[in-house]
């Protein structure tokens, strides 16, 4: 198999990606495209938002060898594998989501916004924007499903601690899909003064291009990391997707390697044979959503489904447009997990490493002996914990039967 070819057309891949947005938005989302374009070629940029990563955030992370979760893997799938973890669950705040927040506040504060919003669904990206707001002195407004405000009360109380204001949506499904609405349309109104800080590579051009540069960072280091130790790249990479940040992070860096296997992870919810469930690529087909043309989850009338899943940060019915076209390619494998395997894979890597994962994370570490069951023996792994589990106590007990 060869790597994909790059798009052609500015903001595509392929068929995917796009603008689908009101009128009001083109001259801000050509700033932020020229700005970005700009910002990135110019040295001063990078060594700023490289300091930052460095001293603030924490990287580069580490990526270690995953012994005793490596022994059951192979014990259960068959195959002798050896799993390396990338552990963006060390970074600032907790999860990968701060790469892109502070790189697009930095960019933000460039442009001369004064203003700065966001979504989010398991309130790390908010957690993320709202601290990158803070080091910057700039204030911040995060729309939130009310639904994943009563999941992630935790979340919610740290981003008020860093000076956020909290807006629950109430709208649609009180999830991820209505709060990326409702700070579409705060945009749309404040364009002028306003950056909104989008979480992942999803929405209309410049964003999935521009979330994706600034996650990449995470396959540099693995790509780098994984030849210091092993002498050579991974067979596989796996990562667990909703809008799909963290996975393209990671992936990025190895697709001109078609040696190097991608597998992304989407949440199977109540599992693929009901309508509780987010795997977008999995069960979606091609259609609009927030802006760009990519998988959706919908009816047959072309309506925006209710997507779930057990972790907020995949509980999405879309996905990025770059990840579908890596699907169509099949440049990427897709695959998805229960709930219940999630929160299995949740308590292997407790049990084995001692490492409490975000639910998100965990979807691809459940994953992992479907994965390694394909892969020869001797075969080296990469698994991105793109989250640490503290946001996720509270739901994990709760369905677990243990009252704290």
């Amino acid at each position: 198999m060869t790597a994909p070819a790059a798009p052609q057309i500015p903001g595509r891949f392929g068929p995917f990606g796009g603008r689908y947005v009101s009128e009001t938005l083109i001259p801000s989302l050509d700033q932020l495209t020229a700005a970005w374009a700009e910002a990135s070629a110019d040295p001063t940029f990078s060594e700023e938002l490289d300091r930052l990563l460095s001293d603030y955030v924490g990287r580069p992370t580490p990526l270690g060898f995953a012994a005793r979760l490596s022994a059951e893997v192979a014990q259960e799938s068959g195959r002798d594998v050896r799993i390396y973890l990338k552990r963006e669950d060390l970074c600032h705040t907790g999860a990968h989501k701060i790469n892109n927040c502070i790189g697009q506040v930095l960019l933000a504060r460039r442009m001369g916004k004064t203003r700065i919003i966001a979504e989010t669904g398991a309130g790390q990206h908010g957690v993320a924007t709202a601290t990158a707001c803070a080091l910057f002195g700039l204030p911040c407004e995060v729309y939130m499903g009310a639904v994943d405000v009563q999941r992630q009360g935790l979340n919610v109380f740290r981003m008020k601690l860093l000076g956020a204001k909290v807006h629950p949506v109430e709208d649609g499904t009180a999830t991820l899909k209505d709060a990326m609405n409702e700070a579409l349309r705060d945009w749309v109104t404040n364009v002028g003064d306003t950056h909104y800080v989008i979480g992942s590579v999803a929405g209309p051009h410049p964003y999935p291009l521009l979330v994706r540069d600034l996650q990449a960072v995470i396959g540099r280091e693995a790509r780098a990391q994984i030849q210091e130790v092993e002498g050579r790249l991974p067979d596989a990479c796996v990562a667990c997707v909703g809008g799909g940040s963290n996975a393209m992070g990671l992936f990025h860096a190895f697709v001109p390697d078609p040696a190097v296997r991608l597998l992304g992870v989407e949440a199977a919810g109540d599992g693929l044979g009901t309508a509780r469930h987010a795997a977008t690529l999995s069960k979606g087909r091609v259609g609009i959503l927030h802006g760009a043309r990519s998988y959706v989850l919908c009816d047959d009338d072309g309506q925006i489904s209710e997507a779930h899943s057990i972790s907020a940060g995949l509980d999405y019915p879309g996905v990025g447009p770059e990840h579908s076209f890596l699907k169509e390619t099949g440049r990427a494998t897709y695959l998805s997990v229960t709930d219940d395997q999630a929160i299995a894979g949740f308590q292997r890597l407790a049990r084995t490493e001692g490492i409490l994962c975000a639910l998100e994370s965990a979807h691809a570490i459940a994953a992992l002996p479907q994965v390694a069951a394909t892969l020869p023996d001797g075969a080296v792994v990469i698994a991105n914990v793109s989250g640490r589990g503290d946001k996720d106590i509270g739901t994990l007990a709760a369905r677990l039967g243990v009252t704290l």
